[in-house]
């Protein structure tokens, strides 16, 4: 892993980059050159799904960057219309092949769905199974409630590595990230500097932005930074893995320039005190398998 990146260590040992490249929502054609430009800024951790649609794509950026794939730590999610245990092995080689990988660094289950259990708890089941098999370093799921882990582990074995949710200065997860360090899950924040709550016309406070506040801009100013590299910061600062989205080159490299200066106490207190509780995407206790659709 590239020196400037900080590590996290995962509860099994393994160890994941703090800041990573997303790729929700990002087109296919443009992918491969932003997981391109990423890996040549310092990226060393890339986020993708089954459901993004850029599997492929990502693939071919790692291979373009002519970065060592063993220093590349890549994650990608299995998607709810592939939940059951043998539909889950399947899904998993699909998407190896897709990126032209022999292994995975990180296998996710892309959202809980606690109204039909069983193909969620027997997913997780076969995802375990990849873990044992060495197919994957580490396993761990998305978008999960504390009641909706607890309910998960007491079906099945291992204790995820990892748990990725939207979190932001506007919706901090006090409570998710208790549990986390309860049961030493990593957290893992889609959405960090807090986009879904100006691009989702349903969010609660939809076209409010975190950049625009003043806790935010201050320090941005004191330390010659950008609002979101303040944000970025914060979560660095509160151990929380940052996964920005981004496919421009001039934004890819500016989100990762935030290892060269700290957030005080007080400044990451004031940003806290942002949250308002309120969640901006889908709410995980009312997911079913085909909440969705079908990808």
């Amino acid at each position: 892993m590239t020196a400037a990146t900080p590590l996290l260590k995962l509860n099994n040992g393994v160890e994941m980059p703090a800041l990573g490249l997303g790729v929700f929502q990002s087109p296919p054609d443009e992918t491969t050159a932003a997981v391109e430009a990423a890996l040549r800024d310092g990226y060393r951790l890339i986020d993708t799904a089954a459901s993004y649609g850029n599997e492929k794509e990502v693939g071919e950026g790692l291979r373009r960057s002519g970065v060592d794939r063993a220093d590349v730590f890549v994650t990608t999610k299995l998607w709810l219309s592939d939940y059951g245990y043998d539909s889950a092995l399947r899904a998993f080689d699909t998407s190896l092949a897709k990126l032209g990988l022999e292994s995975l660094d990180l296998y996710l289950l892309h959202q809980p769905a606690p109204l039909e259990p069983e193909p969620w708890f027997a997913a997780y089941k076969a995802v375990e199974k990849l873990l044992a098999d060495g197919r994957v370093r580490a396993i761990g799921v998305s978008n999960h409630t504390p009641g909706l882990l607890r309910t998960l582990m007491e079906q099945t074995d291992i204790v995820p590595a990892v748990n990725q949710v939207e979190l932001h200065p506007y919706f901090v997860q006090g409570e998710l990230r208790e549990v986390h360090e309860k049961f030493g899950i990593a957290t893992q924040a889609w959405s960090p500097i807090g986009g879904i709550t100006r691009y989702r016309a349903q969010a609660p406070n939809g076209g409010r932005s975190v950049l625009e506040e003043p806790v935010v801009t201050a320090p941005a100013e004191k330390y010659g930074k950008t609002a979101a590299q303040v944000v970025l910061r914060w979560h660095l600062e509160h151990g929380v893995c940052a996964i920005p989205k981004s496919v421009k080159a001039h934004r890819i490299a500016e989100n990762f320039d935030v290892f060269d200066f700290t957030l005080t106490p007080d400044e990451v207190a004031d940003i806290d005190a942002l949250d308002t509780g309120l969640r901006s995407g889908p709410d995980p206790e009312v997911i079913k398998l085909d909440t969705f659709g079908t990808r």
